[in-house]
C-alpha cells in the first residue's frame, strides 16, 4: 500500500493535463478534483494508488492522446476496464489511469450470432443485452467483471465445456497502439497480434472493442447447485472425480469450498457447493445426469430451480463485493485422487470464517479440443483448474489470509501438472516480471509472446499488467 502524502501536481503537470483535457471528450479527474478517490478506486481494497489523474474515456478517440502523453513524458499508465481484476492493474502511482468504463455499448447480431462489446463492459452488460435473444457469449462467472481483462487473459465459465474460453469465441478485435494506430485483429488481419491477443493480456495496445460469438442458450437454462455439510464431503469428492470422467459437453460444473456469507442464511460452518449448468434445452437428458452425481453422493441441500441467464451468472456476485482485500493463487490438476481429496479436505475445514474459498473448475469438452499452441492460454490438456481466492475487509487480516492461501497454493503445486491462469494470479509486488511470465506460458509462448510485444511495444508502456517483456528486454523498464 502506498502511504506517501498526497501532494500537488507540479506546474509542468498541471500544464501537461490541461492539454490533455482539451484533447479528449471524456473526463480528466486529477488530484484536486472532489471525485479523485472514488475514480481511482479498483475493486481490490489492498490497492491504494495514486495517479496523477484518471482518464474518463468518452470515447475510443481518447485513447490515442492519453497513450500520446504517456510515452512523450515517461509516465507510466494503467488501462482500466471494469475494475475487477485482483492484481489492481488498472491503477498506478504518479501516472496516468485510463479508465475505459464508460465505453460499455453492447451491440448483437441475432442472424450472424455476434455480438460487438466495448472495451469498458462488464460481463452483465452482455448478459442482459444477449439474454433477449436467447443467446450467451461464454464469460465468466462474475456480472462486475470486466470484458476486457477477462478476455485478454483466458475467460472461464459455465459455458466453458460447451464451447470453450472466451477467447475460443473471440472474432476479432480493434485496439489502438502505443504509436496511437488503430488496427483490427482477427484470423485474417494481424493474425499473429490475434493470436497474442487470446490469453496474452493487455501487452500490445489498448484495446476497446471486441467481437464474440454467440451461442443459442435457453431463456431458463437447467441450473443449480447441490451443498454438502463436512461429513459428506470425502464421498463428495469421491464421486465427483468418478462422475466427471464421462460428462457430455453441454455440462458444466464448478466444485466450491468456503464458509458462506451472512446473507445466505446457511450457516457459519464451511460448505462444499456443487454448481452446475446446462448448455441445452434437452432438460431430461439434464437432469438424468445430476441425478447420477445424486445418487453417488446425496446432498444435504439442493437447489434446482430454473432462472434467467443474466440471474444465473450474478447469483454469487455478493461473495465479491466491491472493495474486498482480494489474493488469489491457482493451479491445474488431472486426478481427485486420495492425495489431492485430503488436501482440498483438510484446507475446506480449515476456513472457519467468511474470507477464504476455492473453486475447482472441470474443464474438457470443447475447452480442451482446442490444439495448445492455437492461444497463448495454457494447459489445454488439464482435467480442472484450482483457483484459491481471498476477499476480505479487514486490513488486519491480510497478513493471516494472505499467509492460507499461498500455503494452500505451495500444497497443491506439486500435486498439479502446471500451467497458470493469469487471471486468477494477485499482485506480487517482489515478483520477476520475467520470471512470472515464466510461470504462465511455456517457453515457445513466451518466445512468440515477447516478439510481438517488440513489434506493438517495444517500450514496455503498457506494462501495468502481467508483463511480458519486449523480446531482448532483461527486466522491468519502470
Amino acid at each position: 500500500m502506498n502511504s506517501r502524502p498526497d501532494r500537488n501536481t507540479d506546474s509542468t503537470h498541471r500544464s501537461l493535463l490541461s492539454q490533455l483535457r482539451s484533447r479528449i471528450s471524456g473526463e480528466l479527474i486529477d488530484r484536486s478534483d472532489p471525485r479523485y478517490d472514488d475514480a481511482r478506486r479498483v475493486w481490490n481494497g489492498m490497492i491504494d494508488r495514486r495517479p496523477l489523474a484518471v482518464v474518463r474515456a468518452g470515447s475510443a478517440d481518447d485513447v490515442a492522446p492519453t497513450l500520446a502523453l504517456a510515452l512523450a513524458q515517461g509516465l507510466p499508465i494503467a488501462v482500466r476496464g471494469g475494475g475487477h481484476n485482483v492484481a489492481g492493474n488498472g491503477t498506478v502511482d504518479d501516472g496516468i489511469v485510463l479508465d475505459l468504463a464508460g465505453l460499455h455499448g453492447v451491440q448483437v447480431d441475432p442472424v450472424t450470432r455476434t455480438v460487438q462489446v466495448q472495451a469498458g463492459a462488464t460481463l452483465a452488460h452482455i448478459d442482459n443485452a444477449t439474454a433477449a435473444h436467447n443467446l450467451a457469449v461464454p464469460v465468466g462467472v462474475v456480472s462486475g467483471t470486466g470484458i476486457a481483462g477477462l478476455t485478454l487473459g483466458g475467460g472461464v465459465g459455465w459455458l466453458t465445456r460447451a464451447h470453450g474460453l472466451t477467447v475460443d469465441n473471440l472474432v476479432a478485435a480493434e485496439l489502438v497502439t502505443v504509436a496511437g494506430e488503430t488496427i483490427r485483429a482477427s484470423e485474417t488481419e494481424n493474425p499473429e497480434l490475434f493470436w497474442g491477443l487470446r490469453g496474452g493480456g493487455g501487452n500490445f495496445g489498448v484495446v476497446t472493442s471486441f467481437t464474440f460469438s454467440a451461442h443459442p442458450l435457453p431463456e431458463r437454462p437447467f441450473t443449480g447447485n447441490f451443498l454438502y455439510s463436512q461429513d459428506r464431503w470425502a464421498q463428495t469428492l469421491a464421486a465427483y472425480e468418478e462422475w466427471t470422467r464421462d460428462l457430455p459437453d453441454e455440462l458444466t460444473t464448478i466444485l466450491t469450498i468456503l464458509v458462506p456469507p451472512a446473507g445466505m442464511q446457511l450457516g457459519t460452518d464451511p460448505l462444499l457447493m456443487l454448481g452446475f449448468a446446462w448448455a441445452s434445452g434437452d432438460t431430461l437428458r439434464a437432469e438424468a445426469i445430476v441425478d447420477r452425481m445424486r445418487r453417488a453422493a446425496p446432498p444435504t441441500i439442493e437447489a434446482i430451480e430454473p432462472v434467467g441467464w443474466s440471474d444465473w451468472q450474478s447469483s454469487v456476485d455478493a461473495f465479491f463485493p466491491k472493495g474486498s482485500r482480494g489474493y488469489w493463487k491457482n493451479t491445474s490438476f488431472d486426478s481427485l485422487d486420495d492425495e489431492v481429496r485430503a488436501v482440498l479436505a483438510r484446507r475446506g475445514a480449515e476456513q472457519s470464517w467468511v474470507g477464504t474459498g476455492f473453486d475447482i473448475h472441470h474443464l474438457g469438452g470443447a475447452y480442451g479440443r482446442v490444439a495448445e499452441d492455437a492461444t497463448p492460454f495454457p494447459n489445454r490438456a488439464a482435467r480442472f483448474w484450482l483457483n484459491i481466492y481471498g476477499f476480505w475487509a479487514d486490513p488486519a487480516e491480510d497478513a493471516a489470509r494472505m499467509a492460507f492461501i499461498r500455503a494452500f497454493g505451495r500444497e497443491m503445486e506439486p500435486l498439479g501438472t502446471g500451467g497458470t491462469y493469469l487471471n486468477f494470479l494477485g499482485e506480487e509486488p517482489d515478483a520477476d516480471p520475467s520470471a512470472q511470465a515464466s510461470r504462465v506460458y511455456s517457453q515457445a509462448k513466451l518466445r512468440r509472446l515477447a516478439a510481438l510485444k517488440g513489434a506493438y511495444d517495444p517500450q514496455n508502456i503498457l506494462r501495468r499488467n502481467h508483463n511480458i517483456l519486449p523480446a531482448g528486454a532483461t527486466g522491468d523498464s519502470e
